[in-house]
């Protein structure tokens, strides 16, 4: 594949949330490109403006609503037959709006439950994205023994590598860097498991049976390996690394970065990690402070 020279247009996307965990989609209106396909609604990044505020202006224009505020999630790049984007996506929780949704373009919108889209066709920059929605964004447990949360589908677990082999074998085979999603994995439950691995094992794409595969790093060269994960857990140990955390962060992350810290230095870097894009922070103890 040939590198897209294209100039590289700035685009804003807002992932938007009702009371009942649920995502905004909206459709594509007649005239643009795509038209009819589903995504994420936002626009172009206008000379002068801050994500933040084409994302306000982009909603009012659209669909009616006023953004009070927004925090980064993921930033990934892509081409279109039309253009080469770099899309930065916001998170939009459902006491950061208000309003009244609209359709000022004529366009479609709907609600839907991550995990369990249900409309189609979508915009492909948009499809990347609804694995990762699928995640909560709040874990608790540890890294030795695993850890969960909750989204709109139900429970969602997270496991070490040795046990996804032992739990998951009688359901299904999947190749590395594959995932789907698991119905009734669990007492009839509906759930998600993925897995995590150290990151020399992640390297050696060793096979395991769930439904994505996330490495385990400690350090930005890890990091840049690993850029094709689903989610990537970042193990950090002092302040220095958890510098370093920031720093990625603030250059705009393509998928889920979950960073797991002691109480000690989750305590002071928390807020911080959150608010420039960290998918989830997991506080674990096991993870001795240096």
């Amino acid at each position: 594949m040939t590198e897209d020279t294209r100039p590289l247009v700035q685009v804003v996307a807002g992932i938007l949330f009702d009371q009942n965990g649920r995502y905004l989609l909206s459709s594509r209106p007649e005239g643009k490109p795509y038209a009819g396909w589903w995504e994420f609604a936002g626009g172009k990044v206008e000379a002068g403006e801050s994500d933040f505020q084409a994302l306000q202006r982009e909603f009012e224009e659209e669909l009616g609503i006023r953004i009070l505020a927004a925090t980064p999630w993921l930033t990934k790049v892509h081409s279109y037959e039309h253009a080469h984007v770099r899309l930065h996506f916001l998170w939009v929780e459902a006491d950061q709006w208000t309003g009244e949704i609209q359709s000022r373009e004529g366009q479609k919108w709907t609600w839907q439950k991550a995990g369990g889209f249900i409309v189609v066709p979508m915009l492909p920059a948009s499809s990347a994205l609804l694995h990762s929605l699928s995640i909560p964004r709040q874990l608790q447990g540890r890294l030795k023994s695993g850890f969960s949360g909750q989204n709109s589908m139900g429970e969602y677990h997270v496991v070490p590598y040795l046990s996804a082999q032992h739990q998951t074998a009688s359901a299904v085979l999947l190749e590395f860097d594959d995932w789907l999603e698991f119905d009734d994995w669990q007492q009839g439950k509906p759930i998600e498991a993925s897995s995590w691995l150290e990151f020399d094992d992640w390297q050696q794409r060793k096979p395991i049976e769930a439904s994505s595969v996330w490495p385990i790093i400690e350090n930005a060269e890890q990091w840049r390996q690993v850029q094709n994960a689903d989610a990537v857990v970042w193990k950090v140990a002092n302040e220095a690394a958890a510098g370093r955390v920031a720093d990625i962060l603030a250059q705009g992350v393509a998928m889920p970065l979950i960073v797991a810290a002691p109480e000690s230095l989750v305590s002071i870097y928390c807020e911080q990690w959150q608010s420039m894009g960290a998918h989830a922070v997991l506080t674990d103890n096991d993870i001795e402070a240096v």
